[in-house]
């Protein structure tokens, strides 16, 4: 299956994008449409991504949007959900065109909610100031964009305008050119055999990496692996100390845990708190407005933290906190949860909870990394012929906290400009913007005295001492045993291994290393990045160009 560039100078380019969520998927289609080769490799499944899980929906101001609203108003609620710390032309950029990208799913069969007039359903989420989110089948927006996309790049696959590989772990990127330095292609395993693709870009889409910590709204396939490929062919990253926890993810019994169909993680949606729903402890208390004037409807850091300096206030760290949307149905009407949320009023009852009259128990869980692989306004990375779009790349757009329902947006509208910058031929050399200096040091020894590394060890110990409270004793400690392991697990290196675990251990453990290093290198409290031992207050401004940004030119220090 080893597949070489068409010869011939008027043969077309071809673009090899490597995941198969939103960013990848509309990016695939796009390259395509322009009349592009393109190879989509995904590790799994083409469905098997964060977009899938996606409930909420999508921000955008649309060109008739709800009263009031503006993209002024929508820059603005981004960059203070951001702490200060996002690009404010890569929000601009985001809010602006966001119709521009809307209207684009549309043309790939995606169609959203309509309201009783006809016009799109328009959602409010917390830290909005207006209704702005798009949603399809009213809670499960990420499944039916994943579909109507999925079901376009099969039509084209079956025209021939679309090479995909499911079932494709790639495990390292190719360099060549002239002066060996460009990202010539992709290497992966597939049906137990190492295989290769050649293209003139590489388009990195692969999502995340909740499989860091031991609660996460991610699925299995979200284990930092486009993170990882780009470290190591020398890509600049930065921002990786800001990691989101969605605040109200279900906490399940074991025996509902147990029940088959039951295993995949239960995000209860920003936009259940957004129609009504609060928070209450197991003493009934309402306890967000103690902590914030925007109690249930604050940012997702805040809401995240409030929650669990609660829990250790009451002496349950490790446990949870009650939703009780029973408001909503008293409010709205009997039928309404389960005709607004149709996908979480099933999944709550298949896991024993009438929430039209019990409360949900729920905890904060990993759900988005903020940073990742440093990439200009147009996805281009430190790296010529290296793209990235989605969650694995940092436009800066998303700051030091997400606002609510930008994430799928950000893979769109970069995604989309990523495959202008692929079609124009503009070398990506030297465009990803400023850097910050690369941090010096070198990567410790391997320290004796730890268990051995497994996945759950190190997603306890991330979550113990890396999650959503930290301080630099815990993150210090956290750096020592993950330094532990590196006699296990190579982190720097690509395993000789058919062993697709073996690659994403690996790739795991390189960044939960990177994520500890830049926690203890920020040392002052912000966005979803707290510290007990903040040096400051939390800042309310940051100034954008202090970011942590590493690149393997350097190594890493753990001090």
């Amino acid at each position: 299956m080893t597949t070489g560039s068409v010869a011939g100078a008027s043969a077309p380019k071809r673009l090899i994008v490597v995941g198969s969520g939103i960013a990848g998927l509309y990016s695939a289609l796009l390259a395509a449409e322009a009349g592009s080769e393109v190879v989509l490799l995904t590790k799994g499944a083409l469905a098997d991504s964060n977009t899938y899980y996606a409930q909420g929906g999508i921000s955008a101001v649309l060109d008739e949007p709800a009263p009031g609203d503006t993209v002024a108003a929508h820059v603005a609620d981004t960059l203070k959900a951001g702490a200060g710390h996002c690009n404010e032309e890569a929000v601009r950029v985001l809010c602006t065109e966001a119709r521009k990208d809307i209207a684009g799913l549309g043309r790939f069969g995606v169609e959203f909610d309509l309201d009783d007039d006809g016009d799109p359903a328009l959602g409010l989420e917390a830290a909005h100031s207006a209704p702005r989110i798009l949603h399809a089948g009213g809670d499960a927006t990420g499944a039916g964009v994943s579909a109507a996309l999925i079901r376009t790049v099969l039509d084209f696959q079956a025209a021939g305008r679309i090479q995909v590989i499911g079932h494709a772990q790639v495990t390292s990127l190719s360099l060549g050119g002239q002066q060996g330095g460009r990202v010539v292609g992709a290497n992966f395993i597939h049906d137990g055999r190492h295989l290769g693709v050649h293209g003139d870009s590489v388009l990195l889409a692969t999502g995340g990496a909740g499989q860091l910590f031991a609660k996460t709204t991610n699925p299995a396939v979200a284990t930092a692996d486009g993170l990882a490929l780009a470290w190591r062919v020398g890509a600049a990253i930065a921002d990786l100390e800001f990691f989101q926890f969605h605040p109200t993810c279900m906490v399940l019994p074991a025996e509902a845990r147990e029940a088959e169909g039951n295993n995949d993680p239960l995000l209860i949606s920003e936009a259940v708190r957004g129609e009504g729903a609060f928070l209450v402890d197991a003493h009934g208390h309402r306890f967000m407005p103690d902590y914030h004037p925007d109690a249930e409807l604050a940012p997702r850091d805040v809401v995240s933290r409030s929650i669990a300096l609660h829990l250790a206030k009451l002496g349950d760290p490790s446990g949870h906190v009650f939703l009780d949307a029973t408001v909503i149905e008293e409010q709205q009407g009997p039928g309404f949860l389960a005709k607004r949320f149709p996908t979480l009023s099933k999944r709550t009852r298949q896991a024993g909870v009438e929430w039209t009259r019990d409360l949900v128990p729920v905890a904060p869980a990993a759900h988005y990394w903020m940073g990742g692989v440093v990439t200009d306004l147009y996805g281009r990375t430190s790296v010529p012929g290296l793209l990235a779009a989605g969650e694995v790349a940092c436009t800066g757009a998303q700051g030091a906290n997400r606002l609510a329902s930008n994430s799928l947006l950000e893979g769109l509208v970069f995604g989309r400009r990523a495959v202008d910058a692929f079609l124009s031929g503009e070398s990506p050399e030297g465009t990803a913007g400023p850097l910050a200096p690369a941090l010096e040091g070198h990567v410790p020894a391997h320290v004796a005295g730890h268990d051995g590394f497994s996945r759950q060890a190190l997603r306890r110990l991330m979550t113990a001492k890396a999650g959503v409270l930290r301080d630099g004793q815990l993150l210090a400690e956290a750096a020592e045993v993950l330094g532990s392991w590196e006699g296990e697990v190579l982190p720097l290196n690509v395993p000789d291994s058919l062993d697709v675990r073996e690659h994403e251990d690996s790739n795991l453990l390189l960044a939960a290393q990177l994520l500890v290093h830049a926690a203890r290198e920020r040392r002052e409290s912000l966005g979803a990045h707290y510290r007990s031992d903040s040096v400051k207050a939390p800042a309310a401004v940051d100034d954008f160009d202090k970011r942590y940004t590493m690149s393997r030119k350097v190594s890493l220090v753990h001090d």
